[in-house]
């Protein structure tokens, strides 16, 4: 099959168009032929030798495909040969082939581009386990998303509004934040000319909002706290500005705060498979209804993934960058 390789860290052209041995499903996995990868910050993390796989997963990149089951591993039940599928992978999805655990499979319905559906496991299972399952956003409650046109972002914002939230959103271009209102963001910042703080605060009456998603990180953590709601929730899954934030405690205390972080990737398989049942019958009916439905910013050859990693690491995209096998 065809995959991209990383032979050694370093930058975009690091990523190599190779061919290497068919993967084949074991106990509780379906092989899927490919038809796109979705591509994530994680992936270039990997590439540069700061986010290693876990245990056990394939050395590929990759964290979500789309396609149709090619084949089934043992003790497989409820799913057929040619069924549409996307999948959420600790690894593997950079490639013709990929394995996938059925547990961590979601069936494309026929409204959804099967293309485009790359783009959904890895942003959708973000968003609900953190934004809904940790967080806890409620009917009627607000929410900022930091990064409102990445491929999280969009999910995040359509989402909100489907189940009844108000969203603020900060983006780093007008046409950022166009694209964040046409999805249904109601507070629209540009971080680059204002203050979220003071724009939040200003629109909520001083009140705050109820939940953040934040994947900056570093000095935000400080503003977070302070642009949150009494018993707001804190929910961060990335660090874009930095590892290290100051915390005033005392105000965190005074607010009653919750701040969450997570990762996905590095879960383990049982946690995964528990969000993955939670987004079928929680979020995915949102997806069938088209409520929801993934932003494609750019496709690329498989080849051309080094294309797509410059395109993601400019941040000048809107929505998932895919591959196309």
């Amino acid at each position: 099959m065809h995959a991209i390789t990383v032979p050694a860290p370093g930058d975009a052209k690091s990523l190599v168009f190779s061919e290497v041995p068919d993967v084949v499903p074991a106990r509780g996995e379906v092989l899927i032929s490919v038809l796109a990868a979705g591509v994530n910050r994680a992936d270039i993390g990997q590439r540069q030798g700061n986010y290693p796989p876990p245990a056990g997963a394939s050395p590929l990149p990759g964290l979500e495909v789309s396609g149709s089951i090619a084949a089934v591993g043992p003790g497989i039940t409820g799913w057929l040969v040619g069924d549409r599928v996307c999948a959420l992978l600790p690894g593997g999805g950079y490639a013709s082939l990929a394995v996938a655990s059925a547990a961590q499979l979601l069936p494309v319905p026929e409204s959804v581009d099967l293309v485009d559906a790359a783009g959904l496991p890895e942003a959708v299972a973000t968003v609900w386990s953190n934004v809904f399952m940790t967080a806890d956003l409620r009917p009627g409650e607000s929410i900022l998303v930091h990064g409102g046109s990445s491929g999280i972002g969009t999910i995040a914002i359509q989402m909100a509004r489907a189940l009844g939230s108000l969203v603020a959103v900060t983006a780093g271009s007008s046409e950022k934040l166009a694209a964040c209102e046409r999805l249904g963001a109601d507070i629209l910042i540009n971080y680059r000319h204002e203050d979220f703080v003071d724009r939040i605060l200003e629109a909520t009456d001083g009140r705050g909002v109820d939940v953040i998603l934040d994947s900056i990180g570093g000095d935000y953590l400080d503003r977070n706290v302070r642009v949150l709601a009494p018993h707001g929730r804190l929910a961060n899954i990335s660090n874009l500005s930095g590892t290290v934030g100051q915390l005033d405690v005392g105000l965190l205390m005074r607010k009653w705060i919750s701040i969450h972080g997570s990762t996905l990737r590095a879960r383990p398989a049982v946690e995964k498979d528990e969000i993955m049942a939670s987004v079928l019958a929680n979020a995915w009916p949102l997806i069938e209804a088209g409520h929801v439905v993934p932003v494609i910013d750019s496709r690329y050859p498989l080849a051309d993934a080094a294309q797509a990693h410059e395109r993601m690491e400019s941040s000048e995209h809107i929505g998932k960058l895919l591959l196309i096998p």
